[in-house]
């Protein structure tokens, strides 16, 4: 395990065919799902904020031709999550996000590794909460990848203008979820991507398999390990691959009742509740009961 000053994690990108598909998923999940964001290239989210401060973001294209202009603009945002869908599907789990207070220094870290994955992305959008007020978010990106990995990447993100609204109604979860405690990836080559990650974050790179965060854990695991761990199947892949997420609830009993009543597929690894992977969803999703 790797214990460090590292960046916490500040979100996950779950690239999706449909927006209105992450809201009848996530609703039958017990999740409450924020208004539509919509990107200034072509890309649009329907995120899904935590009481931790952390928060998914289901990413679709909504205009297929600003987004090819912004590709052609150098955009990394928008080339990396075309790259994973021509790679894996509209279905997934792209990316993690590192909250950082200088993305530059991050950027200038990412080139001298020589793991950059492009040029910044300064942008901002307008932010809507549950009751119509609205806000701009302004977020300053730096990005990281493996040079010949099309399955992930990493990127730091500034937030330069938060948003000043009240998001407590989107985050009263019907499943009781307060937050995520470990983010899993799969690779056939851990050890490479553990020094990936941990340069992303800032962390001390060590042997082991995870990536201790100061709010979470990322775990890299064979295929073999996470089919025995979490009893799904995935692809063996030297690359990197985002796999599941483990979220912290309550009251494990509730969420199974959730599940029952709304017709969600499900089983039990331990005392992990593990949902499978379904359109809308994306990655496999883990209730973990917590004091």
């Amino acid at each position: 395990m790797i214990e460090s000053s590292a960046h916490p994690f500040d979100h996950l990108v779950l690239p999706t065919g449909s927006l209105d598909a992450v809201r009848s998923r996530l609703a039958s999940l017990g999740f409450v799902v924020a208004p539509t964001g919509i990107h200034p290239f072509g890309t649009e989210n329907a995120c899904v904020f935590f009481a931790d401060g952390t928060y998914l973001e289901p990413l679709a294209v909504g205009n297929e031709q600003m987004a090819d202009r912004a590709i052609g603009e150098g955009n990394v945002f928008v080339a990396r999550d075309r790259l994973y869908r021509q790679t894996l599907g509209d279905e997934g789990f792209s990316a993690v996000v590192f909250a950082t207070a200088n993305a530059d220094a991050d950027h200038a870290r990412y080139v001298e590794a020589g793991l950059s994955a492009g040029e910044m992305l300064g942008f901002s959008r307008a932010f809507t909460d549950a009751n119509g007020n609205s806000d701009t978010a302004s977020f300053k990106l730096a990005f990281i990848s493996d040079k010949e990995a099309d399955e992930a990447f990493l990127f730091a993100c500034q937030r330069i203008n938060a948003p000043k609204i009240d998001r407590t109604a989107l985050q009263a979860h019907a499943n009781g979820v307060t937050g995520i405690l470990e983010i899993i990836a799969v690779s056939d080559r851990a050890a490479a991507q553990i020094g990936l990650i941990a340069t992303a974050a800032e962390a001390d790179a060590s042997a082991g398999d995870a990536v201790r965060l100061p709010n979470a854990v990322l775990s890299v695991l064979s295929s073999e390990d996470y089919a025995s761990r979490f009893g799904l199947t995935v692809a063996p892949s030297p690359d990197l691959r985002f796999t599941a997420i483990a979220f912290s609830i309550r009251d494990k009993a509730a969420v199974r009742r959730l599940l029952a009543d709304n017709a969600v597929r499900h089983n039990m690894s331990g005392n992990d509740i593990v949902v499978p992977p379904a359109p809308g969803q994306g990655a496999a999703f883990i209730f973990r009961e917590t004091p």
